[in-house]
């Protein structure tokens, strides 16, 4: 260990961890900036084996994100366990079909690409709609099988579906959480189906929010909650709320002026150093959460330079004081 890293034994993520049921971290440890010289990773750190042994050491949590943009691979899940303390534990983004998000074409697997229908095979990007559904039972097998060696190593800790603005309420749209659920629960049993929206339909208000949570408590769906950038079509309000032994909160900044910007990189757009007070408005919902809810998860999407990481600290430190679990700092 460096000077700069607190290791495991003076992390306020890892106390507040084994303290309180409470995990706190990043939603990714590889982003470009953070990987960057002198922000957050000693010098040493230079492969991606050592940045993960390194982040595993300050926090008990990491969300991947990459699984969105590209079917993960077992090899990588195998290294993920191999780099981690036993009790890591890794949430996953589902990748971009599963959600009804536009895929590249590029990023499909040679064989799924051959296989494309004409009329998608020229495309730049297709939706899981207008593919053959034998394509897409495909596509989800090999999403889950390479995760498996996570689940059995008990380190997965959800699936994360974050489905897209134009994802409605209404029969269809919770008729195909139910489908995403009973596919996850076949391919990997035990494994919650954690569902953030980005359609404020869903919860624009208290009688849509009674509806939407009352329809994720009935079939023990993780309900996610989120603190965003509001007065967008796909800004959800910070509403608490624990519908599943698991409950999360995904902090996304609060940078209004490049939240709906096109053609942005993600860490433009999540951009946002969260103050102490800002985070400290949270600490009630926490509390709820904790009482509500098995495990929670708090987890930061912050993504720019070091902004996730001393968010996570931060939240980590003030739940610790909050709560009255003891720490090491």
């Amino acid at each position: 260990m460096t000077a700069a890293d607190p290791g495991r034994g003076a992390s306020p993520a890892w106390d507040l961890a084994l303290a309180g049921r409470v995990k706190t971290g990043t939603c990714s440890w590889t982003d470009r900036t953070m990987t960057a010289a002198g922000v957050y990773y000693p010098k040493e750190a230079r492969t991606p084996e050592d940045r993960l042994r390194f982040y595993a050491q300050d926090f008990p949590i990491v969300e991947v994100d990459a699984t969105y943009y590209a079917l993960p691979s077992e090899a990588n899940a195998r290294a993920w366990v191999e780099r981690t303390p036993g009790d890591f534990t890794f949430n996953v983004k589902a990748f971009s079909m599963l959600t009804g998000h536009p895929t590249k074409v590029a990023a499909l697997p040679p064989q799924l690409r051959e296989a494309l229908p004409p009329e998608e095979a020229g495309k730049k990007n297709v939706y899981p709609d207008r593919l053959p559904p034998d394509m897409v039972d495909e596509v989800w097998d090999r999403f889950c099988l390479a995760l498996r060696p996570l689940g059995n190593a008990g380190k997965l800790g959800c699936i994360l579906f974050q489905f897209p603005e134009w994802f409605p309420p209404g029969r269809a749209s919770r008729d195909h959480i139910l489908d995403c659920a009973e596919k996850l629960d076949r391919l990997l049993p035990g494994i919650p189906c954690a569902v953030e929206f980005r359609n404020e339909s869903w919860m624009r208000d208290d009688r849509s929010q009674e509806r939407t949570l009352a329809f994720l408590t009935q079939h023990r769906l993780p309900y996610v909650c989120v603190d965003m950038p509001q007065g967008f079509r796909s800004s959800v309000p910070p509403a608490v709320a624990a519908t599943a032994p698991l409950a999360m909160v995904r902090f996304h900044g609060r940078k209004s002026d490049t939240w709906d910007r096109k053609g942005i990189l993600p860490s433009e757009r999540f951009r946002w150093d969260y103050s102490e007070q800002e985070l400290s408005e949270w600490g009630p919902g926490v509390s709820q959460l904790r009482e509500q809810a098995q495990e929670v998860h708090l987890m930061m999407n912050n993504c720019y330079r070091d902004y996730a990481v001393r968010s996570a600290r931060k939240v980590a430190q003030l739940t610790l004081e909050t709560q009255g679990m003891p720490g090491t700092r």
